[in-house]
């Protein structure tokens, strides 16, 4: 399927591994020319080659937090007017809410909230000028389902959901389209991290607890990152201008509900 979007510029952020990475992948392979964003050189720059190399496609390195001003000048830098911006950051690690100071809630709120809403506020107004736009974020089942442990995370996503919902309505008939992809559990090192430190703490084998968790979802698997770039880019296509606001749940249907 064609997405239309061939010859688009994008910027992914939090893409050197991952969902991001995936994503970044997904929107080459459909002719974008993307920007990816990470923290360690190494590791991003490895990546940039890889897709290079897999798609054919520009790709773009930028070394840079995205949580900060210098961050985002940089990813602007390399991109100034995106078509297409794919929201991601690193949530806050599990942690019992009691352990929470106030630095600790700032800087959750300030990652997965307001880094978004800021990189938006600048991409915007040019989008809906040239009467193409695709925003996308990187949330969280959590946002959804709650995850004890990860509440910061789970509220600072869902303030980013809400605020960006009302947002989405105001641009949509300048074919500027605002969604979210709430991930449950996909094959990532945030994920075998994740299983690591349970394994840890339960002393269990890591096979063991890995199991325990797919048994909890219906599909009875992790998801595939691939799986979950496909989806990003068909929100980002041509075809997907009559949906914005919306938050799609990828979770294999751990979700038990209808709606």
């Amino acid at each position: 399927m064609d997405l239309g979007i061939a010859g688009r510029k994008a910027i992914v952020c939090a893409s050197s591994r991952g969902l991001g990475k995936a994503c970044a992948r997904a929107l080459a392979e459909a002719g974008c020319e993307v920007v990816i964003n990470g923290r360690d050189s190494k590791t991003l720059n490895a990546t940039a080659a890889e897709l290079a190399s897999i798609t054919g496609a520009r790709i773009i390195p930028v070394i840079a937090d995205v949580s900060t001003p210098e961050g985002q000048k940089a990813l602007f830098a390399a991109c100034p007017r995106p078509d297409i911006l794919v929201n991601n950051n690193g949530g806050p690690p599990l942690r019992d809410f009691r352990e929470l100071n106030r630095e600790m809630m700032i800087d959750g709120v300030i990652a997965n909230m307001v880094v978004a809403i800021e990189l938006t506020q600048k991409v915007i107004d040019h989008m809906a000028q040239r009467k193409f736009g695709r925003i996308v974020n990187i949330t969280s089942s959590s946002v959804k389902a709650p995850i004890p442990g990860l509440d910061l995370s789970s509220g600072a996503r869902a303030g980013l959901t809400s605020f960006l919902a009302g947002v989405a309505r105001t641009v949509a008939d300048k074919n500027v389209t605002i969604n979210s992809i709430l991930p449950g559990a996909f094959d990532t090192d945030r994920l075998r991290g994740g299983l690591t430190k349970t394994a840890e703490k339960t002393g269990k084998n890591i096979t063991q607890v890995a199991a325990d968790r797919i048994n909890t979802i219906p599909a009875k698997r992790f998801g595939d990152p691939a799986e979950f770039g496909a989806a990003c880019a068909f929100l980002c296509s041509a075809q997907a201008s009559y949906i914005t606001g919306q938050n799609l749940l990828i979770d294999g249907g751990a979700f038990p509900g209808a709606f």
